[in-house]
Order: structure tokens, then sequence, then C-alpha cells
């Protein structure tokens, strides 16, 4: 049974142009009567029929919160962009709270996703090797402690702390000078990984996109040498994927751990010492490579997902 008399910490909602979406996660949202709510939504584009329209019923989903909280708002008039959106969204929510548990408007958390974040924020506050709380897993757990240490975090239900947010760049200033100096691999020690993240922060750099984010927090996190505590049991279900996704239009398929919610036991059992768990990592970077790599019956089984009706 998860610990629901704790606290909700500070949540801050991500939201656009999804109400349905939106307010499957606002339900839950409301179950745990956060005491601050900060909300982040980008404008609409202005070549979208009917976005304007969609941006407007979703940010009429906050106006429901109807139990003793402070709602604080950051709502962009013009569109941003994804990655200038939440980056600076976020920049916000950290001028105005210490920590906070962070959800996109297709983030669908289990009820006792808060209780566990409530617990990893106040527990490693003050940790400095310790940078994020994720809530998704995407690789079956190592362990039988309630959460491990990872090199990777997630930002699909996620928690930080200001001092850790501090340490984003937005534009990753020192990759050039890393990437020259093979720096991922020495840090990583796989080849195969390696490149696999070099293309990805070679993409961030693309002056292009501005449609990432979580790619620069994970460099940041790597720069400091900083760990991301991974839960156990899957605790978020993207409910987002599909058209409207930004990076989820296709269906993840595969017996993968997050395609089920699943509840965290209390109370927690912690990891004897704070270190990397490298069976765990082994996993997820498995997990990674075949979704960089996918085989050819994988990509016609996602392709005949997204064209089949549900």
């Amino acid at each position: 049974m998860a610990s629901h008399s704790l606290p909700t910490p500070p949540v801050a909602f991500i939201i656009f142009k999804r109400p349905d979406t939106t307010q499957a996660v606002f339900n839950v949202i409301r179950e745990a009567q956060p005491q601050t709510l900060l909300v982040i939504a980008d404008g609409p584009r202005p070549d979208r029929e009917g976005e304007a329209e969609k941006c407007a019923e979703t940010r009429a989903i906050i106006e429901q919160v109807d139990w003793d909280c402070q709602v604080l708002k950051c709502y962009a008039d013009e569109n941003l962009g994804l990655g200038t959106r939440i980056s600076t969204g976020l920049d916000w929510v950290f001028e105005q709270v210490e920590e906070a548990i962070i959800l996109e408007d297709d983030c669908l958390p289990d009820p006792s996703f808060f209780p566990f974040c409530h617990e990893m924020l106040a527990r490693y506050r003050d940790d400095a090797r310790v940078m994020s709380v994720s809530g998704c897993l995407f690789a079956n757990s190592p362990t039988s402690d309630s959460y491990y240490f990872s090199h990777y975090l997630s930002c699909w239900g996620w928690a930080t702390w200001r001092r850790a947010w501090q340490c984003f760049d937005f534009d990753m200033a020192s990759w050039l000078e890393r990437r020259e100096q093979d720096w991922l691999y020495e840090y990583l020690g796989d080849r195969q990984i390696a490149d696999l993240w070099t293309k990805r922060f070679n993409g961030v750099c693309d002056p292009s996109r501005n449609d990432i984010w979580s790619y620069q927090f994970q460099f940041a996190c790597w720069v400091h040498q900083a760990l991301s505590i991974r839960a156990n049991v899957n605790l978020i279900t993207n409910v987002g994927i599909g058209a409207d996704g930004t990076h989820t239009k296709s269906a993840v398929v595969g017996n993968t751990p997050f395609a089920t919610l699943d509840s965290m036991a209390f109370p927690l059992r912690h990891p004897g010492i704070v270190e990397r768990d490298e069976v765990g990592d082994r996993r997820q970077e498995q997990y990674l490579l075949s979704r960089a790599n996918p085989s050819f019956l994988t990509r016609v089984s996602r392709k005949l997902k997204t064209l089949l009706p549900n």
C-alpha cells in the first residue's frame, strides 16, 4: 500500500494542446492534491488550424483545481517550440520552488509515484551525487530494493531539485570540445552507446532543431558525474503515443515494463550504497540500442501498429 499520508511536493505540469491526455493526468494530480501546482504552457502555432482553440481548451482544465492549492501559471502567448518552452518553463519553476515533480501532459502516473518522489526528494536533497528521480522503468529492474542508481534519467514522470537544474545548459557549450576528446566513450565505457549518444548530442546542436531539452539535462548529469534514481517498478505510462506526439508518433512494441502501470510498495527498501547499478544500466543500454537499431520485423510491426485501427 502506498503511503499517501505524505505531503505531495510541488508539481510542475507541462501542457500544450491535448485536452484528453491533459485531463487524464490532471485527474491523478488532483488525487495527490499538491499544495503548489506550477503550470507551463506553450502558445499555439499560427499556421495550425484549430490549435489556438485546443490550447485554450487544454488550459481551461487547470481551472478545475478544487483543493487548497497555489496555482502558478507560465503561459506563452506565442509558440516557443518544445525545447525552448520546457527549458525556460523549468527555469521559471525553480525560481519559485526548491524541488518539484515534473509531469508532461501525456505522462500518466500511478498514485504511488507522488509519495515515492516525496521520499526521494527529501532523502537526497543535499546529495550532489544524485540529480534526478525517474518513475518510468524501460528495462527490467536489477534489484529487489525499491529503486536503483543509474547513469540514465527518464523525463516520463520525474523529479529534481533547483541545485540540479542549475547545472542545465540548453546550448551544451562544452559538448564540441568533449566530443573531440572522446569523452563519452571514456565515461560510458561502450562504443555503441557512446556513438548513439554522440549522434543525439550532435542533433541537439543542430540550429534547425528546437524540440529537445532532456538530452541537455542528461548531458549535464554526466558532466557532473551524477546519478539518477530509477524506480524498480514502472510508475508512469505514456498515454500520448500517436500522431499528436512530438517524439512518440509510433507505438512502442515488445514486452517492455513501461507498457503498464505498477504501484510502489511502502515502506521503501533503500540501496545500501549510492553507486551506479551496472546490471541495470546494461539492460537500459540494450533497450536503447534495440530502439535505435530495430530489426526489420520490429520495424514492420511498428508500422502496422500505426496503421491498424485501435
